[in-house]
């Protein structure tokens, strides 16, 4: 071979070398964009998944991501056509976020369909790594076995033996009460009723004054986002809390509290992912994403996008594809490491792994400025804190 047929070989090779390396990804912000989880989710998933992005140098190392978002409106039948759109139409690879579990889980079946890949940061249901768990599917965040048993255990061990539940009636809600339930009576209490409403809902009167008639140590609410709020603002117009009844936020974010005000959440025992003044890393990165929010901390939804896309693109790098098969075997495979979760793994039925934290809400007289609003109480190791692999009943799992 002469030195001319060597060289053109050799740029061959590189020009070969360098194709396989580029991968193109779009990726879907799918979320609540105007309604009572806007301000949980909404556009700063977006700024979230966009920073990980970032973060990651995903440009420099072959692979170009696109950015696109919807608002599904928190109804299932919306988020099934903007799903199905996306991957028919939009040549979406992967979907993120999408909060209120009804969408969650049915966003999930058409990624089943469609051999794609779900990353939800926003919904709770246990049945997205249970029943109803997708190969392409991860659970990121938060679900509501986590939830019930920090907040729902904590309360119990705390002397509110007898509970009360005010329930979101869909999916979320049913979900979050019943694995509730089940840790308040393994804990030595007892629920003595419950009462669903609407969702969204907007006067909790009647559901409140029925729960306080319950004469119960501690109303429940199985609730999140602005049905959470506006139930607490309620109950203390009618004096639940004064009169010696506990409430028991069973899905507080931080943009809840902010809402509320500390003269209100007060004393509110919950149980979240992630906080942003938990370590100089959370700090940091929370300073950035304040920057791009007018000034809002992220709640955990939005860590946990960051968190997920950040696993996602190192997926797609040692895999150099984009090919679902091959990103999630690396993802499961392999631990996770990032600013705002830590230490992580994502199991074989599609849960993510990480330690939760239960926080009370600060007295106005404890905060020192802005957001400053939680105070640590325990961490929840991830081994605690998520339902055991066999009994969510995956059938992924062998």
């Amino acid at each position: 071979m002469n030195f001319k047929t060597a060289t053109l070989a050799g740029l061959a090779a590189m020009l070969m070398a360098g194709s396989a390396m580029a991968v193109d990804v779009k990726l879907g912000v799918l979320n609540d964009r105007s309604g009572i989880y806007a301000d949980l989710s909404g556009e700063g998933s977006v700024v979230a998944a966009r920073m990980a992005i970032e973060d990651f140098d995903a440009a420099a190392k072959g692979i170009n991501v696109e950015v696109i978002s919807a608002d599904h409106q928190n109804k299932p039948d919306v988020a099934s056509t903007i799903a199905r759109q996306w991957y028919d139409q939009e040549g979406v690879d992967v979907i993120v976020d999408v909060p209120t579990s009804s969408a969650a889980l049915a966003v999930s079946e058409i990624t089943r369909e469609k051999g794609k890949i779900f990353l939800n940061s926003g919904a709770a249901s246990t049945d997205l790594t249970g029943a109803q768990c997708a190969p392409g599917t991860a659970h990121w965040t938060y679900d509501t076995y986590a939830l019930a048993n920090g907040t729902g255990r904590a309360m119990v061990e705390s002397g509110y033996k007898n509970w009360y539940f005010l329930t979101a009636d869909y999916a979320f809600g049913h979900s979050l009460e019943a694995n509730t339930s089940k840790v308040v009576e393994e804990t030595g209490g007892s629920v003595v009723g419950s009462v669903r409403h609407p969702f969204p809902g907007t006067d909790f009167s009647s559901f409140l004054l029925q729960a306080q008639a319950s004469g119960a140590d501690v109303i429940g609410l199985a609730n999140a986002g602005g049905d959470t709020v506006n139930s607490i603002k309620q109950a203390a117009e009618f004096g639940i809390t004064q009169a010696g009844q506990a409430l028991a936020g069973l899905l507080i974010f931080i943009t809840d509290v902010h809402a509320l005000g500390l003269e209100t959440a007060q004393g509110l025992v919950l149980t979240e992912a992630f906080y942003w003044d938990l370590n100089d890393d959370t700090r940091e990165w929370s300073a950035r994403f304040s920057e791009e929010m007018g000034g809002s901390k992220p709640t955990m939804v939005h860590a946990g996008v960051y968190s997920a896309v950040t696993h996602y693109l190192k997926g797609v790098e040692a895999a150099d594809s984009k090919e679902t098969e091959a990103v999630m075997d690396w993802m499961k495979s392999n631990p996770s490491q990032d600013q705002v979760f830590g230490e992580g793994s994502l199991r074989e039925d599609g849960r993510h792994l990480h330690d939760m934290y239960l926080f009370q809400v600060k007295s106005p007289a404890e905060s020192t400025g802005d957001w400053d609003y939680y105070k640590l109480l325990s961490t929840i190791p991830a081994e605690v804190a998520f339902m055991p692999l066999e009994d969510g009943g995956c059938a992924l799992v062998e």
